[in-house]
């Protein structure tokens, strides 16, 4: 069994005792449950913005502890004031040491679209994700049959969140329905957590040219955001690079400076 198969029965498991825990009456008694949501596609497609989707996450499977003490209020702050257009927070906790109440916190401080990140395999969790403030939800072509894909975009749509299909081969992107909001091509391999930017460019070409598209996993540099915003990305999903720096946020800014020079010079390389 590798490790994804591992997340998915852990995450059976997980699910089965919330639910019993906390029904779904009880989370559309939540505060954020009937709060009007942001649109992830709206804000990547800002021109005063940069296309990131900042994550916080503590831990990986296969990095082990990246950042066990860093604050979401802090952190979150510090990625929106470095000029990230979105938030992508994990709220696995076995696997990635995050929780619910991460994704909360960061909802209290930020007006701006925050995508859950989480392995879901489940409707329950849509409603979790829709109590907790969430804008935007993740669904992994790895793990769901088209069937499902189908069923949960339409449920999350309906519940008013924006939905992210994640992808990491050409076969996957058959699954996506119109419900999927975004396609994101994950650079991790998931059976093996192998990183290869190249995936992106690969699957681009597969990927309608009209359909909102963003890269996610083994982003450290600006120069390759650059490269794959021009490719036609949309979107660039970065964590570890920010999370591994005891001062997240201020990691951010820095690489959304370079990456606003690269962008700058561009005109004048042209000429």
């Amino acid at each position: 069994m590798n490790i994804l198969d591992q997340i998915v029965a852990y995450k059976k498991q997980e699910v089965a005792e919330r639910k019993e825990l906390y029904p779904v009456k009880l989370l559309e008694k939540s505060l954020y449950f009937y709060s009007p949501t942001v649109s992830l596609k709206k804000y990547l497609a800002r021109k005063d913005k940069s296309g990131i989707i900042a994550e916080f996450k503590r831990k990986s499977p296969s990095k082990g502890i990246i950042n066990a003490y860093a604050d979401v209020e802090e952190t979150s702050i510090g990625y929106m004031r470095a000029g990230a257009s979105a938030l992508s927070v994990l709220t696995d906790h076995h696997f990635f040491g995050g929780s619910n109440e991460d994704l909360k916190t960061a909802r209290k401080f930020n007006f701006c679209p925050i995508l859950r990140k989480e392995f879901i395999i489940d409707e329950y969790q849509l409603y979790e994700a829709r109590s907790m403030g969430a804008d935007a939800i993740l669904l992994i072509a790895e793990i769901l049959s088209e069937k499902e894909v189908k069923q949960l975009a339409d449920l999350a749509r309906s519940l008013e969140m924006e939905v992210l299909m994640e992808v990491h081969s050409k076969n996957q992107l058959q699954k996506a329905s119109g419900s999927v909001d975004i396609i994101g091509v994950n650079n991790r391999n998931l059976e093996t957590f192998e990183v290869d930017i190249q995936t992106s460019f690969e699957l681009l070409n597969h990927i309608p040219a009209d359909t909102f598209k963003i890269s996610e996993s083994g982003i450290s540099h600006p120069e390759v955001v650059y490269r794959l915003k021009e490719s036609g990305y949309n979107g660039f999903l970065i964590g570890e690079q920010f999370m591994k720096s005891s001062h997240p946020g201020k990691s951010c800014l820095k690489f959304i400076e370079e990456l606003n020079q690269l962008v700058d010079c561009q005109p004048a390389n042209k000429e």
